[in-house]
């Protein structure tokens, strides 16, 4: 079957409720019917009930940021993946650099977090949200010719739980090209996607063409119709640019060109 293409943006640590309706809003109306795209706003927390609200009646979906490797219990300050499946969260971003390389996320916890996700959907939940699985190398691991030594590692989930794809998404973002403004070129991030793909197959088969591939680092407007065109590229997690309505909105666009 033919892959969807995503646009999902994240809004990391930023804005007010009222910022965020505002946005959630202007992209709804922008958005339209979204033929041929599936498009994805992740806000804070905090701001997850607004969102939904704004969205209820549209075909945009909403997602969150994160989410604890715990089912439930004493752990101050988390989210559970039984919280955003209520909510209705359809997805939950995982393994982000941010959390990766600022707050010390290893490969381990982000396995743990998965696994939730996924036994979630297996023990009868089929509205639980689904994995965004981040993957992506540092500068010094590019510059050392390791990247795909480094993805390869971090896509232990999909190793671990084959049967978690094609629901579960997976997202290539160079940690060099987050928030830098500097982006792959589209032929570099080809070259991962692929490689990324052909792993996949190796592990789980034909189910591996039916898997969604984000690109994330510094997509905006005018690089994403030229990503976008690539084979293995299906959509982007979009950051900063996902903070402006008629920047995300032409990103969106660039998939219908």
């Amino acid at each position: 079957m033919a892959r969807p293409t995503v646009v999902a943006g994240n809004w990391k640590m930023h804005g007010s409720r009222d910022t965020a309706r505002a946005l959630a809003r202007a992209v709804v109306q922008g958005v339209g019917d979204a033929t041929g795209l599936e498009v994805l706003l992740c806000p804070p927390f905090v701001h997850l009930l607004d969102v939904l609200e704004e969205t209820a009646e549209s075909p945009v979906q909403v997602g969150a940021q994160n989410v604890c490797d715990q089912p439930e219990g004493a752990f101050t300050g988390e989210v559970s993946v039984a919280m955003l499946a209520e909510l209705g969260c359809s997805h939950a971003i995982i393994g982000h650099s941010e959390r990766r390389h600022v707050y010390g996320e290893s490969d381990e916890l982000i396995e743990r977090k998965f696994a939730l996700l996924h036994q979630s959907t297996q023990q009868g939940d089929p509205d639980a949200p689904r994995a965004i699985l981040c993957v992506g190398e540092t500068l010094e691991e590019r510059e050392a010719g390791r990247t795909l030594d480094v993805i390869h590692r971090q896509l232990q989930p999909a190793r671990s739980f084959p049967d978690a794809f094609p629901r579960a998404l997976i997202a290539y973002e160079p940690v060099w090209a987050i928030g830098t403004g500097v982006a792959a070129t589209p032929d570099m991030a080809q070259e991962v996607h692929a490689a990324i793909r052909t792993h996949l197959e190796q592990e789980f088969g034909t189910a591996a063409q039916d898997t969604v591939v984000l690109y994330g680092g510094s997509v905006k407007a005018a690089n994403a119709s030229e990503l976008f065109s690539m084979p293995d590229i299906d959509g982007g997690l979009v950051g900063g640019a996902s903070l402006k309505a008629d920047e995300f909105l032409s990103i969106c666009q660039a998939v219908r060109k």
